[in-house]
C-alpha cells in the first residue's frame, strides 16, 4: 500500500464535507498589477494586530521615528513587535477604532509622516542556508510577522510549534472566498520572492514534502509558480478544484493529504504544517531583505470603486484615505464598506479605520451587487445549512442554543470548530444570520472560560500565599523554640536555671539603660524647676488653709473636755440620778421649745416676704421718676442690707459664744436653759430692730417727689428680701448651733461664763453701730427731694465702707474668742 505522500506525489486528492459555490467576483480586481498606496497624512497602529498579546510600547509622543523601527516589544512567542511603517514623529497614542467586527477602540499610536520615508539600520540574513533555526524564527518573530492569511496567527509560534513534528509543508494558495485577489496578483508579481520565503521555511522545518495548493480558477499564478520552482526544491505545485471553503486550514488539508485535523485541534496534531502565501513572501522580505512586516497587499473591490485592484498599504493606513484616493462612491440609500469578503467579511462602523495586518481586502458593493438582509425569519428546518456545513456541524441547533444562550449546549455541539466562513447563513432560505450568533456565543465562551482561568490563578496564588505563611509561621516558631531552649542550656551551664530570675534581670537592666539614657539636667534647670515645686506647694497650702481652718487643738481640747466630764459623771452616777433626771427633762424641754420658735418665725417671715413689695408697689404708682434719686435710693438700699448683715453675723457669733458657756454651768442645768433662752431672746431682738430699720426706710423714699415709681419699688423690694435673707440665715444658724450646744458635756462654768459675757458686750455693741449707721443713711433719704447724684454715690460708697469695717472688726472679734 502506498504512503500518503506517495498518494500525493502521484496527484491523488481528496475532497471534504460539503461547501458551496457562490459568484466569485475576482475579475473586478485581478486585472492590473499591485501599485503602492502612498503615504497618508496620519498613520494609526493598533498594538494587537494578532493572535496573542499585546507589546509593550518602548516610544513616547513626541519621538521621531524611522522606517522599520520597532515601537512595542515582547520576549513571548504569542507576542508580535508592531514596527514604524514610515519615518516620522509619535503625535499620540491613545484609544482609536480598530477593524474588528465588535467596532471597539483599541490602544494605538499615532505617527505623523515626514515624507522622507527613511530606513532605520537593518540586519539581514542572506545566508540563510547556514543558520540555525531557532536563530531564524527569532528572526521572524521580531520583525513582527503573523499570518496574513487572514487569522493572524504568530508565524514564529506556529513554526517552533512544527519543528520535529511534522512530514509535510503546506503552502496555502487558494484563496477562495468571492472577491478578494490579493494573493493571485501576489503570485503572478512577484512568485520568485514567494518561492524564495517558502525555500526559507522549508529550511526552517525539514519537511519531506512541501506542497503549494492552489485552486483552478488562477492559471496565470500557477504558471508564474511553475517558471520559479526548480527539481531540487522538491516543492509540489496541486492545484485543486474551486469550491469555498476550500482555503480554509482544516479543508486543505484534507484536499490535500487526506488526513483529517480532530476537533479543537491544529494541523500540526496529523503533522502538517500551513503557511500563507503572503505570509512567505513576508518571511523572504525579513530574512534576506530586512524588512520588517510594515505592508500588505490589500484588494480594493467592488462597483463603488472607480478604480478597483491591488495595492500595497502600510499597515496603519486609514480606509478613508484609500476610498478617497481611488474613487470611492458611495451608494445614495445604503453606503456600506466591508473588511473582508463578501462570505467573511464584516461592515465598518466608519471608514476612519486602519489597516493591520489580518485586513486583506476592502469591499464597497453597491446595493443591486450585494443584496441587504432584510429582516430575519424563522427557520424551516430545511437543513440546508447542515449539508454544506464544511465542519460537519449542525448549525440550526447551535442558532438555537446560542440564541438561548445555553452556552454550555453550544460546547456541546463543537462550536469551537466552526471557522465561520458563512456557508450556511449563504444558503439559508430565511435570511438567518447564523454567522453573527456564533461570533457572539464564542465571545461569551472565550470571556467565561478566561474568568474561570482567572479564578483557578487566584485561589492558587491564595493557596500559595497560606502554605508560605504556614512554612514561615512553623520556621518562626522553630527558631524561637531553639533560642528558648539556647538560652536554658546557657543558663544551665551557668548556673541560672530560674527563667523568672533571669527574665526580671532583662528588664531591670533594660531599665536601668534607660535611666543612663536620659539627658543630664543642667544645675540651673533643676533649681528652676525645684522653685517651681516649692511655689506650687506653697500655694496650695496656703488655698487648703483659706479653705479648711486648722481645727486640731480645738478638737484636743473637746477630746479633753470629754475624757474629764466621763470621769466626773461615773464618780457622781451613784448619788445624782435625780439631777441627772431633771437635767434630761430641762434639755428635752429647752429642745422643743427652739423649734416650736423656729417654725413660728419660718411662718411669720413666709407671709411678710409677699405684703411690702405690694404695699411699695401701690405707695410709689404716682411719682415722678428721676436718675439721680434712684441711684441714692439703691445705693442706701444695699448700705443697709450690708449693715444688717453684720448685725445679723455678730448676734451669730454673739449666740454661738454665750450658748456654750450657758452650757459650761452644766452642774446646775435650770441657770443653764435660762442663759440660752436670755441669748436668744436678745438675738431675736436684734434681728427684729433690724427688720424694722428695713421697713421703715422705703417710706421716706416712696415720698420723694421725683423718683421713678416702677425702679423704686423694685430696688426697695430688693432691699428687704436681702435683710430677710440675712435675718432668717442668722436665726437658723443661731437655732442650729444652740441645740447641739444645749447637749454639750460639762464645761468648767467660771471660764465659759466670763467668755459669754464678753461675747454679748461685743455683740450687742457691734448691733448698735450697725443699727446707728443704718439709721444716718436712711433719714437723709426720707428728707431729700431732689438729692445731687454725685452726693448720692459718695454717701453710698461711705456707708459700704463703714459696714464693711463693722463686719470685720466683728470677724475679728469672733477669732479673738475662739483662740481664747
Amino acid at each position: 500500500m502506498l504512503s500518503i505522500i506517495e498518494q500525493i506525489k502521484q496527484g491523488k486528492l481528496w475532497d471534504f464535507h460539503g461547501g458551496i459555490h457562490p459568484a466569485e467576483n475576482k475579475d473586478l480586481s485581478n486585472k492590473s498589477p499591485i501599485v503602492n498606496a502612498g503615504i497618508p497624512q496620519e498613520l494609526v497602529l493598533p498594538l494587537k494586530q494578532h493572535i496573542g498579546s499585546k507589546g509593550d510600547i518602548i516610544v513616547a509622543v513626541g519621538d521621531k521615528v524611522q522606517k522599520g523601527q520597532p515601537l512595542t516589544q515582547g520576549d513571548i512567542a504569542m507576542c508580535v513587535p508592531v514596527h514604524a511603517p514610515t519615518s516620522g514623529t509619535i503625535t499620540a497614542i491613545e484609544q482609536r477604532t480598530t477593524a474588528h467586527p465588535s467596532g471597539l477602540s483599541d490602544l494605538c499610536i499615532v505617527i505623523a509622516p515626514d515624507q522622507q520615508d527613511t530606513w532605520c539600520d537593518k540586519t539581514t540574513y542572506a545566508d540563510y542556508e547556514d543558520r540555525d533555526p531557532a536563530e531564524l524564527i527569532d528572526a521572524i518573530r521580531l520583525n513582527g510577522i503573523a499570518g496574513l492569511g487572514g487569522a493572524g496567527f504568530p508565524t514564529a509560534r506556529k513554526l517552533q510549534g512544527g519543528l520535529g513534528n511534522v512530514d509535510i509543508l503546506i503552502i496555502n494558495a487558494a484563496e477562495c472566498e468571492p472577491y478578494i485577489t490579493a494573493d493571485d496578483r501576489l503570485m503572478r508579481d512577484y512568485a520568485e520572492e514567494v518561492i524564495e520565503g517558502v525555500r526559507i521555511l522549508r529550511h526552517i522545518i525539514s519537511p519531506k514534502l512541501t506542497i503549494i495548493g492552489i485552486e483552478d480558477n488562477k492559471p496565470e499564478a500557477i504558471q508564474a509558480l511553475e517558471q520559479h520552482v526548480k527539481e531540487d526544491d522538491n516543492i509540489l505545485i496541486r492545484v485543486v478544484p474551486t469550491k469555498y471553503p476550500s482555503g480554509s486550514s482544516k479543508q486543505l488539508v484534507k484536499i490535500l493529504t487526506g488526513r483529517e485535523v480532530p476537533s479543537q485541534s491544529r494541523s500540526t496534531s496529523v503533522g502538517v504544517i500551513m503557511q500563507n502565501v503572503g505570509t512567505a513572501f513576508a518571511i523572504k522580505r525579513a530574512i534576506i531583505d530586512g524588512e520588517p512586516l510594515i505592508e500588505r497587499v490589500v484588494t480594493l473591490t467592488g462597483e463603488a470603486f472607480k478604480e478597483r485592484g491591488n495595492v500595497f498599504a502600510m499597515l496603519g493606513t486609514p480606509i478613508a484615505y484609500l476610498l478617497d484616493k481611488f474613487g470611492y462612491k458611495a451608494d445614495k440609500k445604503h453606503p456600506r464598506v466591508i473588511i473582508g469578503g463578501s462570505l467573511m467579511g464584516f461592515t465598518l462602523p466608519h471608514s476612519n479605520v486602519p489597516i493591520t495586518k489580518m485586513t486583506n481586502c476592502i469591499l464597497a458593493p453597491k446595493r443591486k451587487e450585494l443584496p441587504l438582509h432584510t429582516y430575519e425569519m424563522a427557520c424551516i428546518r430545511c437543513s440546508a445549512c447542515a449539508d454544506v456545513c464544511p465542519s460537519s456541524l449542525l448549525p440550526q441547533q447551535l442558532q438555537w442554543y446560542a440564541k438561548d444562550q445555553n452556552y454550555e449546549k453550544c460546547e456541546e455541539y463543537n462550536l469551537q470548530d466552526c471557522i465561520e466562513c458563512g456557508a450556511c447563513a449563504y444558503v439559508c432560505p430565511s435570511e438567518i444570520p447564523l454567522v453573527q450568533y456564533y461570533r457572539q456565543a464564542k465571545a461569551e465562551i472565550w470571556a467565561r472560560s478566561q474568568d474561570e482561568i482567572n479564578a483557578e490563578r487566584a485561589r492558587q496564588r491564595f493557596e500559595a500565599k497560606q502554605a508560605r505563611m504556614d512554612r514561615d509561621k512553623a520556621e518562626r516558631e522553630n527558631r524561637f523554640k531553639k533560642a528558648a531552649e539556647t538560652r536554658r542550656e546557657e543558663m544551665a551551664k551557668t548556673g541560672g536555671d530560674d527563667a523568672v530570675a533571669a527574665a526580671i534581670a532583662r528588664v531591670k537592666a533594660k531599665q536601668a539603660a534607660a535611666q543612663s539614657e536620659k539627658p543630664e539636667v543642667k544645675p540651673a534647670v533643676a533649681a528652676a524647676i525645684a522653685a517651681a515645686k516649692a511655689k506650687q506647694a506653697a500655694s496650695a497650702q496656703g488655698a487648703t488653709s483659706e479653705t479648711l481652718p486648722d481645727n486640731s487643738e480645738m478638737a484636743k481640747l473637746r477630746e479633753e473636755r470629754k475624757r474629764q466630764a466621763r470621769e466626773r459623771k461615773a464618780e457622781k452616777e451613784a448619788g445624782e440620778s435625780t439631777a441627772s433626771a431633771s437635767s434630761n427633762d430641762s434639755k428635752k424641754d429647752a429642745v422643743a421649745a427652739a423649734i416650736a420658735r423656729a417654725k413660728a418665725k419660718k411662718a411669720q417671715q413666709a407671709s411678710e416676704q409677699k405684703a411690702p413689695v405690694a404695699d411699695t408697689a401701690v405707695e410709689n404708682a404716682e411719682v415722678d421718676p428721676k436718675k439721680a434719686a434712684i441711684a441714692a435710693a439703691v445705693a442706701a438700699a444695699v448700705a443697709r442690707a450690708k449693715a444688717r448683715k453684720a448685725a445679723q453675723q455678730a448676734e451669730v457669733q454673739s449666740e454661738i459664744t454665750s450658748e456654750p458657756a450657758a452650757e459650761t454651768e452644766a452642774v446646775d442645768p435650770k441657770k443653764a436653759a435660762v442663759a440660752a433662752a436670755v441669748a436668744r431672746a436678745k438675738a431675736r431682738k436684734a434681728a427684729q430692730q433690724a427688720q424694722a430699720q428695713s421697713e421703715t426706710t422705703p417710706e421716706p423714699v416712696a415720698e420723694t417727689e421725683e423718683v421713678d415709681p416702677k425702679k423704686a419699688a423694685v430696688a426697695a423690694a430688693v432691699a428687704r428680701a436681702k435683710a430677710r435673707k440675712a435675718a432668717q440665715q442668722a436665726e437658723a444658724q443661731s437655732e442650729t448651733t444652740s441645740e447641739p450646744v444645749a447637749e454639750t458635756e460639762a464645761v468648767d462654768p467660771k471660764k465659759a461664763a466670763v467668755a459669754a459675757a464678753v461675747a454679748r458686750a461685743k455683740a450687742r455693741k457691734a448691733a448698735q453701730q450697725a443699727e446707728a449707721q443704718s439709721e444716718t443713711t436712711s433719714e437723709p433719704v426720707a428728707e431729700t427731694e431732689a438729692v445731687d447724684p454725685k452726693k448720692a454715690a459718695v454717701a453710698a460708697a461711705v456707708a459700704r465702707a463703714k459696714a464693711r469695717k463693722a463686719a470685720q472688726q466683728a470677724a475679728k472679734e469672733q477669732q479673738n474668742i475662739e483662740e481664747d
